[in-house]
């Protein structure tokens, strides 16, 4: 089976053909650097960068290119707040964006261009506008002519005389007609601005991705991509100017992943109805996050429980738990030979290749990442088998059948990002998350465990009992038994 992707702008799942054999462009719109990142933005991340890591996989030579908006409306009244400089304020924000998407096992893009650094490009793609008559200059601003374009409206299915301002539409008295966009802005005192033919100003917000996707991936590209929200306006008005500037299809597939909800309603800031990444992490493993975005369909919307996090944590447990199988055992890195096997691995090894038919089809079948994890699962667990049970201890073949295991476990992984780290890091980071906050550490439980087994083994009874209720007022509770002492947290 082919790779098929569900087009947004055909409505229907199509055949991928790259433009160009064997490469792939893939744009999608990133972050406005002004605060935290919520787990909506965490969901398009996961997405995006799982479909990246299939493409990848597939033998792609991937060109993948993500912005960041480091100049906007929103980002100028938070500088203004925090009496700060903008381009301080967006560097900042970088830096936490970073810190959650590595957290979360997030590749870096081939490229993440900045607004600020190709302002130069967008005047010019917006004279170019200008030159061909699909925008007008006033008193500072320049709109672009949405009535000009013909097809204006194609991805989202909204017609012009029904459409409504949006959030990003403000009805302007130097507005042609109410439903033209900004291109460019006319500075206001004290706002960050560059140079332009119609006077200081700073770009619109729509403008940034046609220039940056046309400078580093051409026209038409593969791929673009990001959350539903942006349909309309943002990606109807990127095809608009882009389309209107170089008189050519803007892009061959549309991709938009669903919303993050929250009591059934869309997780946004602007309503307060959200959680940010940070506090999630403080509770939970990163691996049950990205597990539990990948637990529906891209492009169907999930809603944020905290029961489920904690399923999605017992789930990345169990892979953990048959990595550690894998990484333990003694398999061969070796082709594999049938003739070698029993009976009984012959059937092993029938369901593990179901496994990975199963899994590739789920995601040749638009990305469907939450069926393919399913297939994840059998994988661990055939390994579990293999590793564990005697009937398939029998040898040569034993070693081989492991390798495969080994092998296929890794490749759905390097696709799915789910595993993070290493076992072992992963159970000290559980540990250090359940430990009570400004307490005590890991290393400073054992040191007192092994005190109090000096005072034990001199029976020093009343000393032992003294570390033991210190311990009890940290909150963390410890039980002997023959094979040595243990802990936990209460």
């Amino acid at each position: 089976m082919a790779l098929r992707i569900y087009n947004t702008m055909s409505r229907r799942k199509e055949d991928f053909e790259p433009i160009n054999p064997g490469k792939v462009g893939l744009y999608v719109c990133g972050v406005t650097v002004y605060d935290l990142c919520h787990i909506g933005h965490a969901r398009s991340q996961v997405v995006f960068d799982t479909i990246a890591r299939y493409i990848e996989h597939l033998g792609f030579e991937l060109n993948y290119v993500r912005n960041f908006t480091d100049i906007d409306d929103k980002i100028i009244k938070r500088a203004n707040e925090r009496c700060e400089d903008c381009a301080a304020l967006a560097e900042e924000f970088i830096t936490e964006f970073y810190k959650d998407m590595d957290a979360l096992g997030i590749r870096r893009p081939t490229l993440e261009p900045k607004a600020t650094a190709h302002v130069k490009h967008m005047t010019d793609f917006i004279q170019r506008l200008i030159d061909k008559g699909y925008a007008y200059a006033a008193e500072g601003d320049v709109y672009f002519s949405t009535r000009k374009f013909d097809g204006y409206g194609k991805l989202s299915r909204c017609k012009l005389d029904d459409m409504i301002a949006g959030e990003r539409i403000k009805v302007d008295p130097r507005k042609k007609d109410a439903l033209d966009f900004v291109l460019w802005k006319a500075a206001k005192p004290g706002e960050p601005h560059w140079d332009s033919p119609w006077g200081n100003g700073r770009p619109g917000w729509h403008i940034e991705c046609s220039v940056m996707s046309h400078k580093y991936l051409g026209q038409p590209f593969d791929i673009h991509g990001g959350g539903k929200d942006l349909i309309f306006p943002h990606h109807e008005n990127e095809i608009a100017q882009s389309e209107a500037a170089y008189g050519k299809q803007f892009v061959r597939y549309w991709m938009h992943n669903g919303f993050v909800q929250f009591n059934h309603e869309k997780m946004a800031k602007s309503t307060g109805n959200f959680q940010t990444i940070r506090n999630i992490l403080a509770k939970y493993p990163p691996e049950a996050l990205r597990f539990f975005l990948l637990s529906a369909h891209y492009r169907s919307p999930i809603e944020f429980a905290e029961q489920s996090l904690i399923e999605a944590q017992s789930a990345v447990e169990r892979l953990y738990d048959a990595k550690e199988t894998l990484d333990q055992a003694d398999f061969e890195k070796t082709p594999l030979d049938e003739s070698k096997l029993s009976d009984k691995q012959k059937e092993l090894l029938v369901q593990i290749q179901k496994a990975v038919a199963d899994f590739t089809a789920s995601m040749d079948d638009d990305f469907n990442a939450a069926k393919a994890s399913g297939h994840f699962f059998e994988i661990a667990r055939a390994a579990q088998v293999a590793a564990r049970e005697a009937a398939y201890k029998q040898e040569p073949g034993r070693g081989m059948l492991l390798g495969e295991l080994s092998s296929n476990f890794e490749m759905m992984n390097k696709v799915l990002g789910v595993l993070i780290s290493e076992p072992q890091a992963y159970n000290s980071a559980k540990v250090a998350r359940a430990l009570p906050v400004g307490k005590i550490s890991s290393q400073d439980i054992e040191s007192l465990i092994e005190k109090r087994n000096d005072a034990r083994a001199a029976k020093d009874w009343a000393a032992a009992d003294a570390i033991r209720d210190e311990l009890a007022e940290k909150e963390i509770i410890i039980k002997d038994s023959p094979e040595g002492t243990t802990w936990t947290v209460k």
